[in-house]
C-alpha cells in the first residue's frame, strides 16, 4: 500500500492550564524539509519536537504551526523594555519627520513581537509527556489523509503501469510484421536498383539476419515486461516509505521504452512508443507525490 507525502492533521489538547492546537500540513518532497512555528516557550523542546516529527513523518515539505489557545487565565508577564526602546526610537524619529501626534505610539509599541511576554513559562516533565501526546496525534491524523491519498495514487499508478503493458503487448504482436516488412522493403530496393536476377539471394538472407539481429526489440520487451511487475510488486511491499525506489524503476522503463523507439524503425510501432511515453510521464508525476 502506498502513502502519499501530501496531507494535513489537527490536534488540541489541554496541558495543565494550557491548550494547544496543533496543524501539521505536508507536501512532497525529496527530503524532510521543516518549518516550525511555535511560542517561544518550547523553545527548549525544539529539537524534540523536530526529532518526533521528523521519524513520524519520514520525508515531505512539513509546515507545523503550535498555538496556545486563550484559556481565560490571566499569566503574568514581562516587559522587555531594551527591545522597546529599540523600537521606540525610530519610531518616534519617523512620527516626527511625518508631523505625528507620537502619544499613540505605547499603543503601537506593546503590539510589537517580543515587547511582552509570559514570565518564566515551560513545562515541566509531566505537561510535557502529555504535550507529546497531542503532536502524535495530529500527526496521526495527518498520516490517516496520507493513506487516503495513497490509495488514490497506486490506483492511478496501476492504470498507467496497466496501459504501458497494454501496448507493449500490442508491440509484441506487431514485432513479426515488422520483420516481414523490413524483409519485403530491402528485397523491393534491390530488385529497383540492381535488378531481380543480379543480386545472390543467400547472401540477402544472411544480411537481412544480421540486420533485424541488429535491431531485434524482444530482449527490450522482456526487461520492460520485468520492470513493470517488479513496480507492481514494490507498490504492494509492506514498508511505508518507497517513492524513491519506485522512481527508480520508472527511470529503467523509460529506458527501455526510448530503445524500443530507437530500434523500431516502424510507424505503428512508434505509435505504441508514444502513447507509453504518454503514460509513463503521468506516472512519474504521481510517483513525485508518494511517500
Amino acid at each position: 500500500m502506498l502513502k502519499s507525502m501530501t496531507g494535513f492533521g489537527r490536534a488540541e489538547q489541554a496541558v495543565g492550564d494550557k491548550t494547544f492546537l496543533i496543524d501539521i500540513k505536508s507536501l512532497n518532497g525529496k527530503q524532510f524539509d521543516l518549518q516550525l512555528k511555535m511560542p517561544a516557550f518550547l523553545k527548549p523542546f525544539e529539537f524534540d519536537i523536530r526529532k518526533i516529527l521528523s521519524e513520524k513523518l519520514g520525508r515531505g515539505t512539513v509546515d507545523c504551526s503550535i498555538n496556545l489557545k486563550e484559556t481565560g487565565n490571566a499569566k503574568p508577564v514581562t516587559i522587555n523594555t531594551d527591545l522597546a526602546k529599540a523600537y521606540y526610537k525610530p519610531l518616534a524619529a519617523l512620527s516626527k519627520e511625518l508631523g505625528l501626534d507620537t502619544e499613540g505610539i505605547l499603543a503601537t509599541l506593546i503590539k510589537l513581537p517580543e515587547v511582552i511576554t509570559p514570565t518564566s513559562e515551560t513545562l515541566n516533565d509531566e505537561e510535557w509527556k502529555q504535550f507529546t501526546t497531542a503532536i502524535v496525534a495530529a500527526i496521526d491524523d495527518l498520516n490517516a489523509h496520507r493513506v487516503e491519498e495513497g490509495k488514490s495514487l497506486q490506483k492511478d499508478l496501476q492504470l498507467r503501469i496497466d496501459n504501458i503493458l497494454v501496448q507493449q503487448s500490442e508491440v509484441e504482436k506487431l514485432e513479426p510484421l515488422r520483420q516481414v516488412k523490413i524483409k519485403e522493403g530491402i528485397t523491393k530496393l534491390l530488385e529497383e536498383n540492381v535488378g531481380k536476377e543480379n543480386y545472390d539471394g543467400n547472401r540477402l538472407e544472411q544480411e537481412i539476419i544480421y540486420y533485424i539481429e541488429k535491431i531485434d526489440i524482444s530482449e527490450e520487451q522482456v526487461r520492460l515486461r520485468n520492470h513493470c511487475d517488479y513496480f507492481y510488486a514494490v507498490m504492494n511491499e509492506p514498508e511505508e516509505s518507497k517513492g524513491k525506489k519506485l522512481s527508480f524503476i520508472l527511470q529503467e522503463i523509460g529506458r527501455e521504452i526510448n530503445t524500443t523507439g530507437a530500434k523500431a524503425y516502424d510507424s505503428t510501432i512508434q505509435k505504441c512508443v508514444v502513447l507509453m511515453k504518454d503514460e509513463l510521464e503521468k506516472a512519474k508525476e504521481q510517483v513525485l507525490n508518494v511517500l
